[in-house]
């Protein structure tokens, strides 16, 4: 794949400065004469509110067993994440050694030259315990530039009192949604909520149409096939109809807050939001009220996107040998396991699943499953970037400002743009 000039340049920098600073023991005293490790640990950290206080508790113990390492954590607001990293990564100056990276951002960064390659490093030992889709998302050009730490997919949550009350059976399709309005209508309730402001959500709605963004193997954009017309065409009856609500500037906030305080019925949601969904008033000592079920169906089936994180490590670290081993410690079978304990959140790791305390959550039982069938997205260094066209149509459809139809064209126009390298068709 071309890149631009100035990008060049700022991977070969930052390919010297790796290779300069990498675990030789030298004048960074990242290594002392007896292999110790030692040196400071910068961790950025991308969780929510829910389970930032769990992570970085476990970060801090890592210095536990090397007592000469500081590990520095911060937590970056997941929105802000990747241009950050970017801007940081890009001018050489405030990146950290280890971010927690979103799946897609993966190959976009390790693109850009910003990821050291790991796979002559401890960080991957017992690669082959990870789950092969949630492996996947960690290679770029026949090289490996993250370790899985969780993996997940979207779902429909419930409030199973407020179907019961309504007299609403769990919907198998979109159109059972768009059916339950009046229903729920006299209790004063809104059937579903659509985020509107952020296309991650919108995936299952093409999925179910039968679309997709893009046919990778075939180097084909799909998006403006006329599954993806029928998608936004779906998602704006919804709204139209009374069956949804939705909210184009600050859907998570607007959409939790709705779930929880009882005003609709049902949202689309990850494990990531459990903690935070169950602290709400409708669920708070109330766990069981809390239902999920796979994604509604479309008319042509259904599919949920698969979606988690990985730890990946800055290319111009000065200490990348305790950044390997933080990596490698951070997506242990033992921390994952504890992460599902406390969080719900799914393990990478197959031996992970065997342990009773992972077997016997009520989530993983579900999303385990959801994540087997979950449809994985095209691991290419533009993925990252295929998200933002369709934000704004999305958005412009649900405000009546574009037509659906119109909207499937501009968004495959802006696919066009971004993979004008290579023969995209």
């Amino acid at each position: 794949m071309r890149r631009g000039i100035g990008i060049t340049a700022v991977a070969a920098a930052l390919a010297l400065a790796a290779t300069a600073c990498g675990g030789d023991g030298g004048d960074g005293g990242k290594k002392n004469a007896g292999g110790e490790l030692s040196g400071t640990v910068e961790f950025w950290d991308t969780s929510n509110e829910a389970e930032k206080g769990f992570f970085k508790k476990v970060a801090e113990e890592f210095e536990k067993d090397h007592p000469k390492v500081d590990v520095k954590y911060v937590n970056v607001p997941f929105g802000e994440a990747s241009n950050k990293f970017k801007n940081a990564a890009g001018g050489g100056s405030g990146a950290p050694d280890v971010i927690r990276a979103e799946v897609a951002w993966v190959a976009d960064f390790a693109n850009l030259g910003y990821l050291a390659p790991l796979d002559d490093t401890v960080a991957v030992e017992g690669k082959d315990d990870h789950l092969p889709q949630a492996w996947g998302s960690t290679q770029f050009e026949g090289k490996t530039y993250g370790v899985p730490q969780v993996i997940d997919t979207l779902a429909l949550f419930y409030n199973k009192d407020l179907l019961k009350k309504a007299g609403v059976e769990v919907p198998q399709s979109v159109e059972d949604i768009k059916a339950s309005t009046a229903k729920f209508a006299k209790q004063d309730v809104t059937p579903f909520y659509m985020r509107g402001d952020d296309a991650y959500w919108f995936l299952p709605f093409l999925y179910g149409e039968g679309g997709d963004m893009l046919d990778a193997d075939a180097k084909k954009i799909t998006v403006d096939d006329e599954p993806g017309r029928k998608a936004f065409e779906v998602i704006k009856d919804l709204v139209d109809s009374k069956a949804a609500t939705t909210d184009t500037t600050d859907g998570w906030e607007n959409m939790q807050k709705a779930f929880k305080d009882g005003k609709v019925a049902m949202m689309l949601n990850g494990p990531w939001a459990i903690e935070d969904t169950l602290a709400g008033g409708q669920f708070k000592g109330r766990e069981d009220n809390l239902g999920v079920a796979p994604v509604p169906a479309g008319s042509a089936g259904q599919g949920s996107p698969q979606g988690g994180h990985n730890l990946s490590v800055y290319a111009g670290s000065d200490n990348l040998d305790a950044s390997y081993e933080f990596v490698k410690y951070m997506t242990s079978a033992e921390v994952q396991k504890r992460t599902t304990e406390e969080l719900s959140l799914l393990p990478t790791r197959a031996s992970v699943y065997q342990e009773q305390t992972v077997k016997d959550n009520k989530m993983v039982q579900f999303f385990k499953p959801a994540v087997d069938k979950a449809v994985e997205r095209p691991w290419i260094a533009e993925g990252n970037s295929l998200f933002e066209p369709l934000r704004v149509q999305l958005a412009d459809v649900l405000t009546g400002k574009t037509e659906p139809g119109a909207a499937a064209k501009k968004a495959g126009t802006e696919y066009a743009k971004l993979l004008k390298d290579g023969d995209w068709k």
